[in-house]
């Protein structure tokens, strides 16, 4: 009988899962419609939701959720499709946990498209930049003066223009040929060298140290 089953992908390797934490848990691909109520039948007590299918497949049903936590099990979620529906099924006392989540809570992020983004269907290692983790870190840039306000919001227009399994910095960039002083391209290219952040793996991690918590209480 699985204590906890995390759902994870592309935001966070289960290599670096491990590393950062020794959580007992079963590990398992990205959720797809069904494996959260699956999961409840199995007897889970603990059910971390952080990364799950959007397009290609059917997506965590919000019925499912609400059955599991009926049947009692504790339903975190975080950083993509766990962040989503943690928003929208915190009511019925899924528990979400960091930046994204919060976005998505506060209306600040509305749609799916924002962490949605490609993956290897092997190795889960994404082939695409997901749009909040290049909003927020264009937001930072703006914040360090590294760019100006109005070409953030040139440079996030572009981003959004382009259709989600194409999106990366470099073609935000390129898109962005005439509309953004080639100066402050170049400047906030050189930032995401130095100091670019993956915000989907660092509310990954955060939501796997939660799990753990209530695992230990």
């Amino acid at each position: 009988m699985p204590e906890v089953v995390v759902f994870l992908g592309p935001s966070l390797s289960q290599v670096k899962a491990e590393e950062a934490f020794s959580l007992q848990a079963d590990w398992r691909p990205p959720a797809r419609r069904g494996d959260i109520y699956r999961a409840a039948r199995e007897g889970a007590k603990i059910i971390l939701l952080i990364d799950g299918v959007f397009f290609q497949d059917s997506s965590v049903a919000h019925k499912e959720v609400i059955y599991a936590l009926e049947a009692g099990a504790r339903v975190l979620g975080a950083s993509s499709m766990g962040a989503l529906r943690a928003s929208e099924l915190d009511v019925y006392g899924m528990e979400g946990v960091g930046l994204i989540y919060q976005a998505y809570k506060s209306g600040r992020l509305v749609s799916d498209d924002e962490v949605a983004l490609t993956f290897d269907p092997f190795t889960y290692e994404p082939r695409s930049e997901p749009l909040v983790n290049i909003r927020f870190n264009l937001e930072e840039a703006w914040q360090r003066g590294v760019i100006s306000k109005a070409s953030r919001d040139r440079l996030l227009h572009c981003a959004q223009a382009l259709y989600f399994p194409e999106r990366s910095y470099e073609r935000m960039m390129e898109g962005a040929a005439g509309l953004v002083a080639e100066e402050e391209v170049e400047r906030f290219r050189e930032f995401l060298a130095h100091n670019q952040r993956d915000f989907k793996m660092e509310d990954a991690l955060e939501a796997l140290k939660r799990a753990k918590e209530i695992a230990e209480e």
